[in-house]
């Protein structure tokens, strides 16, 4: 039977920042707009932390029922480990999405914004047909996972949570909410860099399997330094016009913890920190977007 630390180590806790990340900006921008709502920021949260744990556990049962994570390089997972039942991770991952649904359904109520429940419903079925299904297109290599990567878990997760909030949503809004679906994107290749061996020793054709190690790193790489300008742009927009360039170097200085590794050639459970490290990174420079937006 799996311990509490298991499931914990199941929820890929190394993913949760980069949930975080579009919440805490959207709410600044919100902020912005004078409009922030502490009730319907906190229910946005909710919606990203249990669909990110939903989608986690999600390609844990898929993934293992499959045998893709039999001979993985990262931590066991539960199904594939063999550390819970297929039934109970599947259990696990229904009742996640069932959060974020209810969260989600409180979250509307409360802004009015029921449009925004199609692109609720729409992230939960690309969450679970990303490793689920038939014809899983996590398996395909055709570039979908990470446009649905950038699509829900950037776009639809930063403005949505404005749009919550205020009905309002300019430009400066949709950069900052494309630089955290690039960060979650390489996130995204940095897990699949990971795994290129046994991934194609599974039949599992992700992006990273078709690109190669040394395309899919510069790949990584492009997507990460995008974030860069992206903050000294929503810096300067924002009114800190004397200290975006600031901002810039701040970021530039972070960003090399997560490269280094993956440029540096680094394979299997040696990039493990560089996921925990990309996480991170997202993170952190959402804090300093919602500074730059919350001290204009």
């Amino acid at each position: 039977m799996a311990s509490f630390s298991d499931w914990v180590e199941g929820a890929r806790l190394r993913t949760l920042p980069a949930a975080c990340a579009p919440v805490i900006v959207g709410s600044a921008a919100a902020y912005e707009l004078d409009s922030f709502n502490w009730a319907r920021a906190g229910l946005a949260l909710v919606v990203a932390l249990a669909l990110q744990i939903g989608v986690n556990y999600s390609n844990d049962y898929s993934d293992g029922i499959r045998g893709t994570d039999a001979n993985r390089q990262g931590p066991a997972r539960l199904t594939g480990g063999g550390l819970a039942s297929p039934r109970s991770v599947l259990a696990a991952a229904l009742s996640c999405f069932t959060l974020a649904g209810i969260a989600g359904l409180a979250l509307l109520w409360v802004s009015g914004q029921w449009v925004l429940a199609v692109a609720g419903v729409a992230a939960v079925i690309a969450a679970w047909f990303y490793t689920g299904g038939k014809n899983p297109y996590g398996y395909m290599g055709i570039g979908l996972s990470e446009l649905l990567v950038f699509v829900f878990f950037g776009l639809l997760a930063c403005v949505g949570t404005t749009w919550t909030q205020v009905q309002s949503a300019p430009w400066w809004l949709w950069l900052s909410a494309s630089a955290l679906g690039l960060m979650s994107v390489a996130l995204l290749m940095a897990n699949n860099i990971r795994d290129i061996p046994t991934d194609t020793v599974a039949g599992k054709r992700t992006v990273a399997v078709r690109l190669g190690e040394k395309a899919s790193r510069a790949v990584f790489a492009a997507c990460l330094l995008v974030s860069v300008p992206a903050l000294m742009v929503l810096a300067w927009v924002a009114g800190a016009t004397w200290t975006a360039w600031g901002y810039g170097v701040v970021c530039l200085v972070l960003v090399m913890r997560p490269l280094y590794p993956v440029l540096s050639g680094a394979t299997g459970k040696s990039l493990i920190p560089a996921l925990r490290d990309t996480g991170l990174y997202t993170l952190v420079w959402s804090a300093l977007a919602a500074l730059a937006l919350v001290a204009s």
